[in-house]
């Protein structure tokens, strides 16, 4: 059930890391959403094994944080090879 729940929050994760990094995304909004609930689920399951993720505040910010790094790898992999002529 609780990892039911970081995914539903991952969602919402997603929408909050889009606001926080603005621009133009090589795959739209879906696809920052999809990488939201990723970062989510890393970032809470990341956070839950060293002991800080309780589902709690400091969950809800390690989903943060795992989105925004998601995102701006994917900015970083998928801008560089749109780059190339």
């Amino acid at each position: 059930m609780a990892f039911l729940w970081m995914i539903i929050v991952g969602g919402i994760v997603g929408a909050v890391a889009k606001l926080i990094m603005p621009g133009r995304d090589p795959g739209g909004i879906i696809v920052t959403i999809i990488l939201g609930i990723l970062g989510g689920v890393v970032g809470g399951y990341l956070f839950g094994l060293i002991g800080l993720g309780d589902g709690g505040l400091t969950g809800l910010i390690g989903a943060i944080l795992g989105a925004i790094l998601l995102l701006w790898i994917y900015r970083m992999v998928v801008g560089r090879r749109a780059d190339v002529p």
